[in-house]
């Protein structure tokens, strides 16, 4: 994700506001609804239409007619998270990549911080995004290459196959194990923020790093992106 110009162009797309608001939680509460009126009771029925000299007809009980309103049914069980603890250490042994995590928020300018890319430079976990093994989109950005045109910490990011293990070592001492499901290629004028930022029913992990190197312009013009759900 390094220029090989010496300088470097990470270009990752800011998350937008509402999408920042998103990674708190999933779902919103329902509406109110309006109670239901009570019916006329059969009684008052009967004797609004009753006469001396005619029998009055008579009206079934409202418990003969009544028919028992549905239970609203149970909504479903979100996947079961970890309590919030900040990551110091990602290991991804099938591709043989290991680092200690840096803690990077915001710049001034609301675009993504990011490690310094000089060779060996560690990944670094978004700390605006949930910690990993919390409901949501744990966000870790790293280099696909270093300032020396060395290897970077996420330089072998497309060998993942589906199952591979992810692990995150955490500060409380649990590790949170994630299996990679699917990596994504983006223009970086294009990054979907909601897809890759958005809310999730459970634990997701989300590895970001630069992809599509332009010869002409010794800039990456691409991101590419990791999805992984938590194992355990």
């Amino acid at each position: 994700m390094i220029s090989r110009k010496n300088g470097h162009r990470w270009g990752f797309t800011a998350p937008a506001v509402a999408a920042l608001f998103l990674l708190a939680g999933c779902g919103s509460a329902a509406e109110p609804g309006t109670a239901p009126q009570p019916t006329s009771t059969a009684a008052s029925a009967a004797s609004a239409s009753a006469s001396p000299s005619t029998p009055a007809t008579p009206v079934p009980t409202a418990s003969s007619t009544a028919t028992p309103s549905p239970k609203p049914s149970a909504a479903p069980s979100l996947p079961a998270v970890l309590p919030a603890s900040a990551p110091t250490t990602l290991d991804i042994p099938s591709i043989g990549a290991r680092s200690e995590l840096l803690s990077l928020g915001l710049r001034e300018n609301k675009s993504l911080d990011v490690p310094t890319g000089e060779p060996g430079s560690p990944a670094s976990w978004y700390n605006q995004s949930p910690t990993p093994g919390e409901r949501g989109p744990a966000v870790m950005l790293g280099h696909v290459n270093a300032t020396d045109g060395g290897a970077g910490v996420f330089a072998r990011l497309r060998e993942l196959k589906t199952g591979d293990v992810i692990n995150v070592v955490r500060e409380d001492g649990t590790t949170a194990v994630f299996q990679f499901q699917h990596g994504e290629q983006y223009m970086k004028d294009e990054f979907p923020t909601l897809t890759v930022y958005g809310n999730t029913a459970g634990s997701e992990l989300r590895l970001i790093t630069c992809d599509g190197y332009n010869p002409d312009t010794g800039e990456f013009d691409d991101n590419y992106v990791v999805y992984a759900t938590l194992k355990t």
